[in-house]
């Protein structure tokens, strides 16, 4: 079975057909994504702008990313499951749509930027956590940033593309 196969057959599932026949289901999954998606870009810039120096500079940024993420990551797993909701109802034409890749391309960057900075970049937070971040750190924020921004505006051009 190829991808096309497999994406025409989850759109034909029971659900997923629901979603897309409803007047009211892809609206209301809709509406859902974009709201925690806004508190994930909102909650990632709080990080992002301490990072950058930009802003939260008399706090720690261990004190700001630990009240954030936990909000990032329930606000996340909703957007995303939302997300997927709303994916299964059009797989087909989401799957060649060029914002929707563009989208995906810079979800997976964005995954892979927060990987290495936690997992690298902040294994001697301790030594900056206060001051200036290190060059390293701030890079990742902007990385992230941009690649949030792209993520938003690429989703917002998958609705204007068919």
């Amino acid at each position: 079975m190829d991808m096309i196969d497999f994406l025409n057959q989850l759109e034909q599932t029971r659900f997923a057909s629901a979603v897309a026949e409803s007047t009211w289901l892809f609206p209301f999954f809709e509406t859902v994504h974009v709201f925690t998606l806004s508190l994930v870009l909102g909650s990632v810039a709080l990080v992002d702008m301490r990072l950058l120096g930009l802003a939260g500079r008399h706090r720690p940024v261990t004190e700001i990313s630990n009240t954030v993420l936990p909000w990032t990551w329930a606000a996340f797993t909703v957007t995303a499951l939302c997300g997927l909701v709303l994916f299964s109802s059009k797989a087909t034409t989401y799957y060649v749509n060029l914002p929707f890749r563009i989208k995906m391309a810079a979800l997976a960057f964005a995954g892979i930027n927060m990987i290495v900075f936690h997992g690298v970049t902040a294994r001697d937070v301790t030594s900056w956590d206060m001051g200036v971040p290190p060059v390293r750190a701030r890079v990742a924020g902007a990385v992230s940033v941009c690649l949030w921004v792209v993520i938003a505006f690429a989703g917002r051009w998958i609705g204007f593309t068919r």
